[in-house]
């Protein structure tokens, strides 16, 4: 199996982290005013709040975003600390810039559920992106964070309670179906960031337990050529050391896997599991 270099460009490596942060937010600002705005889906953040005031008030959603991450960001670093650096601030920047620019585009759909659904996706692809970069968009997550350190509440809650409220007024602005295509926009959100950042579970991980483990992992070596890791542990019944192989496959590799474990050994012990992300030699390079 042919070895990869892991040596990178520093330069090229901090320039690709600044294209993610630009990319990313271009495309959550597109989201926006294609689905969410138009629909009135006030999934949460920020630009959930610029929704709800442009419906209500008329107020241009850049402007509220401006308005709103600037002071947020400064805040966080003056209660926080210098942890967000200049890549956040570009982030919390760029995206109301681009929210201005394309606030004419037209809607692209006038269903709310089909809005808050590819909203959602676009959101959550964006901030995958960003995120990719070591950066975010600042918003109501500097908001989580400060409530986080002063209050002791744990950071998820912060989100949820901040998201929430902000639900719970398009609830009352608009009405609640409203507010339960936010709540889809969210989930979708956050579902799609996952996938952004790990993508498909498509490599299985299999823990195998046999007492014939030398030949197993001769065959997983040498006849679907993955690497094996022998693990050290003890039979809770017996006591007695019983070595466990670790290996990770392809989803298409599983299958002969599972063939030829069953045999060397059809009384071999397996777990199977999906493996998320697999990072190193012969997958993701890390």
């Amino acid at each position: 199996m042919r070895k990869r270099s892991n040596i990178t460009n520093p330069f090229v490596e901090k320039v690709l982290e600044y294209v993610y942060i630009l990319v990313g937010s271009a495309v959550v600002a597109v989201a926006f005013n294609l689905f969410l705005l138009p629909n009135r889906v006030a999934s949460g953040g920020v630009s959930g709040i610029s929704t709800i005031l442009h419906a209500t008030l008329g107020w241009q959603p850049a402007y509220v975003q401006w308005s709103l991450n600037i002071p947020l960001f400064i805040a966080g670093v003056l209660l926080l600390g210098r942890q967000f650096g200049i890549k956040t601030l570009v982030g919390t920047a760029f995206l109301p810039f681009v929210v201005y620019l394309t606030r004419d585009v037209a809607s692209a759909t006038n269903d709310a559920l089909l809005g808050a659904l590819f909203g959602g996706i676009g959101v959550g692809i964006g901030l995958g992106i960003v995120f990719r970069g070591r950066a975010s968009t600042g918003g109501t997550d500097l908001a989580a964070q400060i409530i986080h350190k002063y209050t002791g509440l744990s950071l998820g809650t912060c989100v949820i309670l901040i998201d929430g409220l902000i639900v719970l007024t398009a609830a009352l602005v608009f009405d609640l179906e409203r507010a339960l295509y936010a709540l889809i926009a969210l989930f979708v959100t956050s579902k799609t960031i996952d996938f952004v950042q790990v993508g498909f579970g498509n490599s299985k991980m299999a823990m195998i337990i046999t007492e014939k483990e030398e030949q197993v992992r001769e065959a997983i070596l040498h006849k679907i050529d993955r690497g094996v890791t022998k693990l050290h542990a003890y039979g809770g019944y017996t006591e007695k050391e019983r070595p466990v192989l670790m290996c990770v496959v392809a989803q298409s590799e599983f299958t002969k896997l599972k063939q030829l474990v069953k045999t060397i050994d059809p009384s071999a012990f397996v777990v199977v599991m999906d493996a998320a992300e697999v990072l190193g030699e012969g997958f993701k390079r890390v």
